[in-house]
């Protein structure tokens, strides 16, 4: 079996077997600094923990070290704070790391043997903090490598600087809306080998990133198939990645971006483990070599063809005329100030001819018209009030909207209504950036109920709840 084959095997069995090893007090992306603390406090041999530095409100910034290896490979998570799915693949990769007996003890053996690995999951700890992308200095890390005015970016330039890894795995997040070039295909994950100078010139250092990436994409191509992109390689000076590329290391860019119907990114999660591992072991083993730029720059590019829902073909009537139009929707995170989970807040994105774009959901209106949705006759006093209403008869009656006279700004309601505490309902539910609450009718029978952009069959994510 050739080596390519070989690594297309092993990387099933550890997709396969990635539930042994996930980190299961990690459920979801909004975990903070302290919720990874005793998890670092219990890592043993063959693995080991040390304190490298402090972020700038003094939340300790932890290094991980495996491998007695002679080629030194630094990994990096959660330089922005709210870019969590690879910190939850590193500590999924620690378990594996310190396990035996398992079937994957070569494997093992041959990255521990002849690599030493330097992982700093959360990098960005006030950021994870607030689940925000900026430091606690509100400066984005990632385009502080000259300056160095960030604790933490001043760290990592350390890190890289003393230990001169051969390689280094920049890990991040990207927008779920990215596709794969111009198609209709979510980009669950992109590479990028950075470019280290203007030119986007191509020596051994970056050469190598083509090759680990090519590799990867390989392993991964099975498991998502035409699902995997690659940034535009534009230099960028400030950056940490192209900088740390012209210092000499080798620098590996990995994006993880949306998989429909995982929003906590479980499955991408997954992705990273296997994608990491195996590319660990190429480094290890020098298997890469066998790779050819050729195949990474056949990657397709990011493209930006996506809505997060696309209705096609809705009537809306202007002017006492029909007209046709396709409507993109997009849902935006808002954090909850008193909890680690998230509400979603809708906005319609564009109208129009966007028969060149595509939908990570669609709906085919042909035949239905665009209406407002309905508001119910009597004020709310309070959002406690809705515990009163007979809500699923109102829902079948496209009632979905209630005044309410008093309630918190940020408190979004569990229910699947639309509050609106200063105002109405726009008499036209379809212009740029309003909040999606509207019906799509044929005739006099109601075919979908929108609020904050969702629909009862939509994703799993009713209620959707929106106040405004």
């Amino acid at each position: 079996m050739s080596t390519q084959l070989q690594a297309q095997e092993v990387a099933r069995q550890l997709h396969d077997a990635h539930e042994t090893y996930k980190e299961k007090s990690l459920t979801h992306r909004r975990f903070k600094h302290a919720d990874i603390v005793p998890l670092l406090q219990a890592i043993a041999q063959p693995l080991s923990v040390s304190q490298v530095g402090e972020s700038l409100e003094k939340r300790a910034i932890y290094q991980v070290k495996a491998g007695t290896g002679t080629t030194n490979v630094l990994l990096w998570s959660q330089m922005h704070g709210d870019e969590a799915t690879a910190t939850m693949a590193l500590f999924d990769i620690f378990n594996f790391l310190s396990a035996h007996g398992d079937g994957f003890d070569a494997f093992r053996q041959t990255i521990l043997s002849k690599t030493t690995l330097y992982f700093l999951p959360m990098l960005n700890p006030d950021g994870a903090e607030r689940f925000q992308r900026r430091t606690a200095t509100d400066i984005d890390m990632n385009r502080d490598a000259l300056r160095l005015q960030t604790p933490e970016g001043t760290l990592l330039k350390r890190m890289q600087q003393t230990l001169q890894p051969l390689v280094g795995f920049n890990l991040h997040d990207q927008s779920p809306r990215y596709s794969v070039g111009k198609t209709g295909k979510q980009a669950v994950m992109s590479f990028l080998a950075t470019a280290y100078d203007e030119d986007r010139n191509i020596n051994d250092v970056r050469q190598r990133s083509m090759q680990l990436i090519a590799g990867m994409n390989r392993v991964l191509q099975p498991f998502i198939p035409g699902q995997i992109a690659r940034y535009d390689d534009e230099f960028e000076p400030r950056a940490f990645g192209d900088n740390i590329q012209k210092w000499g290391t080798t620098l590996i860019l990995i994006e993880s971006g949306g998989y429909k119907g995982d929003s906590e990114k479980m499955a991408i999660r997954r992705l990273n483990f296997v994608a990491i591992l195996s590319a660990l072991k190429a480094i290890a083993d020098g298997s890469y070599r066998q790779e050819s730029k050729a195949d990474y720059l056949a990657i397709p590019e990011n493209g930006r063809a996506l809505f997060d829902l696309l209705i096609r073909n809705a009537t809306v009537v202007r002017e006492g005329k029909p007209v046709t139009v396709d409507v993109g929707i997009n849902y935006d995170e808002v954090n909850d100030k008193t909890s680690k989970q998230f509400q979603y807040k809708s906005t319609i994105e564009d109208i129009g001819d966007l028969s060149t774009f595509y939908g990570i959901d669609e709906i085919d209106a042909t035949g239905l018209t665009l209406v407002p949705a309905r508001v119910h006759t009597d004020p709310l006093e309070s959002p406690a009030d809705l515990d009163k209403l007979d809500l699923p008869a109102l829902h079948r009656d496209g009632v979905v909207a209630f005044k309410v006279r008093q309630a918190t700004k940020d408190s979004f309601p569990n229910q699947a209504v639309h509050l609106l505490l200063d105002g109405e309902l726009p008499a036209q539910p379809l212009q740029l950036e309003q909040i999606p609450t509207f019906l799509l009718m044929k005739g006099n029978q109601i075919k979908y109920t929108f609020v904050n952009g969702f629909w009862k069959d939509s994703r799993g994510k009713v209620p959707n709840g929106i106040l405004d």
